[in-house]
Formats: structure tokens, C-alpha cells, sequence
């Protein structure tokens, strides 16, 4: 599935700021402002004079810099869905903070099917796309990143990437707040835990199963078998992960998410069966998405700053497409702990601890 954002075809010849101000109906001091990044102009007037921009073929300076002729101002945005709400979150602020800088941006999903991530990158690079910010990379496999380099496509890696392909990279530390999530489910005493979690070939996937299964032996407790189930990261695998633990005799006192979709998939699932969370089983999530964090839901989750995110990996991807490098870089984004009523903490405590 593509989505792609409005793209119009250019006309020949210079375009001045002024030329678009008369076209836009605004002052030459406003397109001024919108094509240098700066405040000052409303959300809706800044989207109208970059579309009369696009339409008429203007293309502002680069900071006093020459104008390249081979630039497009559209970057590539790929993510795996936008089923889950993680991934239109990183979307809206990748976004946003493009057209703050001129740019509009080009979203495509690829299901995580590597085949598709193959076509998606072949076509960013047939429109000749000036970067691309991807979600969507496979743990063990660099093909599709490869084409993007052979183009000379820069690329910025956000939440997941390729061991086999260097490249800029934004982030949490993945095992740190597995770790931090563990802890406060086996502090709650618990002993009979089963961990869910995104695909594997996921770089983030792997580090919260590794950091979840780790920590909990190093306090006696051991997870395998089927009490680690990967699935897809949505409400959907969550309920066939808990079609599959509950089927059991013993099915586990906890359940530990990599995302909060899957928690929220488990949690319909018990409701639907008459199994009280979390008096019969825990359940946390991982990614702090706000619904799951309301009060009708309740959800004890690992909180990611979407927004800070989002914006840090395409201010990542600006310096990469104006100052090519051979070095590469990666920024950890801090997460946050954020206690619900699933994990079996009393409202007014789980509250409390929120507030820290």
C-alpha cells in the first residue's frame, strides 16, 4: 500500500519568492518565512504556499546556498503499516517538521513483507526521492537498502535498522526498557510469565525479547518454549497470541508485550472470556500510545517520544542529504516507565507513579 502526497509537475524556467506570493495571495514576507523554516505563518498558509510553490515550480535557496537542480524536496517515508498507531505517529511528525524545511514527503508501507520493501525502494528511487527515513528494515537483510545506496540515496533508520548495512539511526535503548518493564512485573511477585512480541527479523522486536527472557532469569525465572510467541505488531496477533496461552492447562499469570497493540489485543481477548486483568493474568505493553494509556484502558507500558522521534530522524536525514558523510551516527531517545492498573498496581498508586 502507497501513499503519496500531492506532486505536481514542474514548469520551466525561474521562479522568484515574489512570483509565488502573487500567486498565493500573501506577502513576499511570508513565503520568506515558510521556505526558511521559521515561525510566524499559520499551519494552513504554510501548506497552501508550499502547494502553489510545488505547482508553479519555484525552488527556494538552501540557506544562501546555490539551488541544486537535482533536487526533488520530497524524502521517502517507509513503515511497515499504519494499522499501529506508533507508526502514524512517527508519520505526522516526520511530516510536519519536513514542511517546516520545504519538503513534502512520500509515505509508503510495505506489511513487512521484504519482497515489497524491494519494490517500495525501487520506486523511491524512480522518483528520485532526495532521502528516505525507514521503520520498516528487515534485522538480517540489506537488499532494498542497497538500491537506495547505489542511487546515492541517503537513508536514516528509525526505531528498527540492519545489522548489515551501516547507517544513521534514531531510537530507544530497546533492552534498557525491556529490562525496566521485566523488573516491575516480577516485582509484582510473579513467576509464570509468557512474553509476545513483533517479528523477529524487527532489530527492536529481538533486543525486548532478549533484555524480557534475560532479565527474568537473572531473578530465577525462566521464559521458553511457547511462553515466547512472535507475532504481528497489532491487536489481531495479540489475540492469536492468547487464543494460543490460554488454550493451555496452565496458562501464564503475566503477559509481557513488545507493543501496546498486542497488549490491547490480549485485553479484548480476556474480556471476551471472562478473564480478569489483571486479578487472573498481568498485562503490559511497550510503545505508549496515549489511548492505550487512558483511563479506560489503563495499560502499564514502556512510553517512546513519537514526536521526538520523528522530528530527530529527519533532522538526521537533512544533514545527511546537505553534508553527504562517511561516518554514521545514532541518538538513543530516553523512554519512560509508565505505570498502569494491568500489571496489578492500585489506581491511585499507578497514578502516583506516572506523575514521577
Amino acid at each position: 500500500m502507497e501513499i503519496a502526497t500531492r506532486r505536481s509537475s514542474r514548469r520551466p524556467g525561474t521562479v522568484s519568492a515574489a512570483a509565488v506570493a502573487r500567486a498565493a495571495g500573501v506577502s513576499t514576507a511570508a513565503v520568506s518565512y515558510v521556505m526558511n523554516g521559521k515561525g510566524g505563518v499559520a499551519p494552513e498558509t504554510r501548506r497552501h504556499i508550499l502547494a502553489v510553490a510545488e505547482e508553479i515550480g519555484f525552488r527556494p535557496p538552501n540557506r544562501g546556498k546555490p539551488v541544486d537542480p537535482n533536487r526533488t524536496r520530497v524524502i521517502g517515508l517507509v513503515q511497515p503499516n499504519i494499522i499501529n498507531p506508533t507508526y502514524p505517529r512517527f508519520a505526522q511528525s516526520i511530516v510536519s517538521t519536513a514542511a517546516e524545511a520545504g519538503y513534502e514527503v512520500f509515505v509508503a508501507t510495505t506489511q513487512d513483507d521484504l519482497r515489497t520493501l524491494g519494490k517500495v525502494s525501487s520506486s523511491l528511487v524512480h522518483r528520485n526521492v532526495d532521502g528516505v527515513v525507514l521503520s520498516a528494515a528487515f534485522r538480517e537483510d540489506a537488499t532494498a537498502l542497497r538500491t537506495l545506496r547505489a542511487a546515492r540515496i541517503p537513508y536514516v533508520y528509525l526505531s528498527r535498522r540492519s545489522q548489515y548495512m551501516e547507517g544513521d539511526f534514531v531510537g530507544i535503548d530497546d533492552a534498557a526498557a525491556a529490562t525496566s518493564l521485566m523488573e516491575h512485573v516480577l516485582a509484582h511477585g510473579h513467576t509464570d510469565i509468557a512474553v509476545v512480541i513483533g517479528p523477529r527479523f524487527s532489530s527492536a522486536s529481538l533486543a525486548r525479547e532478549q533484555a524480557f527472557v534475560s532479565t527474568a532469569h537473572a531473578h530465577g525465572v525462566d521464559i521458553g518454549g511457547d511462553r515466547k510467541i512472535s507475532t504481528e505488531l497489532n491487536s489481531d496477533g495479540g489475540r492469536r497470541a492468547a487464543a494460543r496461552l490460554f488454550a493451555r492447562d496452565d496458562p501464564p499469570r503475566a503477559i509481557v508485550c513488545g507493543s501496546d497493540e498486542q497488549a490491547i489485543g490480549i485485553l479484548e481477548y480476556a474480556v471476551e472470556h471472562g478473564i480478569r486483568v489483571p486479578e487472573d493474568v498481568a498485562v503490559t505493553g511497550h510503545d505508549g500510545i496515549p489511548h492505550s494509556m487512558s483511563g479506560l484502558i489503563g495499560l502499564t507500558t514502556v512510553m517512546q517520544p513519537h514526536e521526538e522521534m520523528g522530528r530527530e530522524a529527519f533532522g538526521m536525514l537533512l544533514k545527511r542529504m546537505e553534508k553527504p558523510s562517511n561516518s554514521y551516527q545514532s541518538l538513543v531517545c530516553a523512554h519512560r516507565l509508565h505505570i498502569g492498573r494491568t500489571c496489578g498496581c492500585e489506581p491511585t498508586r499507578a497514578a502516583e507513579k506516572s506523575r514521577r
